[in-house]
């Protein structure tokens, strides 16, 4: 007989996240990914492209995997073959990397992209199914602690992983340094799925009967939406959140202009993000149940990182910045995935969720923004100004909110 809050699947969720985040970390968004981009192509608009690709290619399935998720009992089978693509996706780039090298950058960027893409949009699938399971697996009050115990894991994983990356990156030459990053932290990544796909998943009682065709779901989407007035607040909330992401993958560029970055310098920026992230779990979200304030705490650690990254010009302001980075980056992560979770219907949930993502999931393109204000701004401290605009607003917004 199925146990919710069963602590053997608890244990292999954080695993998993211990496991994922090890291998991620290697291409974290807003400090390794912009510098291995950075070293292909010039472009600052090229950089925020390929930091939202990284997050972006999700949006584009998220709708179509919920309008087959509504009427799964398990999805579990569905789960696995997504960790499956992202697997191969995640390997390729570093393949394509050694393979093609500075011989072929262009090409070389092209295939990065391309992995970048199909690991995102793989993602899209296994977001449904991923908080289709998290619901159905842990009640509300231990769903909060095991999300926080994951990010602890993770955290954890990337400081091992921001040291490693600083070592490689220190020592070897780019770009094999690159290639290789990728190619071993896929193995790690596959461990962490393979853990994942022996949870024990219970059947879901309640489903939906599947429309007929796609297009009659997305008219049933739509009208939901609609009627729903706390969904649409909670919408326009989280797709403020992310626009931290008009800023952040510049932080670390705009650093490597005020002193010389060093290996060791960014995986000591990532392990302070990692140490931000762990603080945050430990000492601050673990003890929030009630998401609608992480979220607006979460919006004011944000907030000050990037007062902080208004003035910093040294390496001890910069590590604070990418501290705080990770307090509310986890915070927004939480929060986000549990008050569409607490809103939802059973039967809907998917619905509710693929809503909930796909329209805030837009503000993944804000570095594609943030890349062109760069380009033709040509100031690090407007776009740090106007992030933190539109970061005050969602707060304003969050902090109407009401409790579920």
């Amino acid at each position: 007989m199925f146990k919710i809050d069963n602590p053997n699947n608890n244990r292999k969720n954080v695993s998993h996240a211990f496991f994922l985040a090890l291998a991620i970390t290697i291409a974290e968004p807003s400090t390794v990914l912009p510098l291995i981009i950075h070293h292909f192509s010039d472009s600052v608009i090229v950089v925020g492209l390929f930091v939202s690709l990284l997050r972006g290619g999700a949006i584009t399935i998220q709708l179509y995997a919920a309008f087959h998720a509504q009427a799964y009992k398990r999805v579990l089978p569905y789960l696995n073959k997504v960790f499956f693509f992202r697997f191969i996706s995640w390997f390729m780039i570093g393949l394509s990397i050694f393979l093609l090298g500075d011989t072929h950058k262009t090409l070389t960027l092209f295939f990065i992209g391309l992995g970048l893409f199909f690991f995102s949009f793989t993602a899209g699938f296994g977001a449904i199914y991923f908080k289709e399971l998290q619901a159905k697996l842990f009640s509300k009050k231990y769903r909060g602690k095991t999300m926080a115990n994951r990010n602890i894991a993770g955290s954890i994983a990337s400081i091992i992983s921001g040291g490693v990356a600083g070592y490689v990156l220190q020592h070897f030459e780019a770009p094999l340094s690159y290639a290789a990053l990728f190619m071993v932290s896929s193995l790690f990544m596959a461990i962490g799925f393979i853990i994942f796909s022996t949870i024990e998943e219970p059947a879901k009682e309640k489903t939906l009967v599947k429309e007929k065709d796609f297009k009659t779901f997305i008219r049933n989407a739509i009208q939901l939406l609609k009627k729903e007035k706390r969904l649409q607040q909670q919408i326009l909330v989280i797709f403020l959140s992310f626009s931290y992401y008009l800023a952040m993958p510049f932080v670390i560029l705009n650093a490597n202009s005020s002193f010389t970055l060093t290996g060791w310098m960014l995986g000591g920026f990532i392990t302070m993000q990692m140490v931000g992230s762990i603080i945050g779990s430990t000492f601050i979200w673990r003890r929030i149940h009630h998401y609608e304030k992480m979220l607006s705490l979460s919006f004011i650690f944000m907030i000050v990182a990037f007062i902080l990254a208004l003035f910093a010009e040294n390496i001890y302001l910069y590590a604070l910045v990418f501290l705080l980075f990770g307090t509310a980056l986890d915070g927004f992560s939480i929060s986000g995935m549990n008050l569409v979770i607490e809103i939802a219907p059973e039967d809907k949930r998917p619905i509710y969720t693929a809503l909930q993502t796909n329209i805030t999931s837009l503000g993944l393109f804000f570095p594609i923004l943030g890349g062109i204000l760069l380009t033709y701004v040509e100031s690090y401290t407007f776009i740090y100004l106007l992030t933190i605009l539109l970061l005050s607003i969602g707060l304003f917004l969050s902090l109407k909110l009401k409790e579920q």
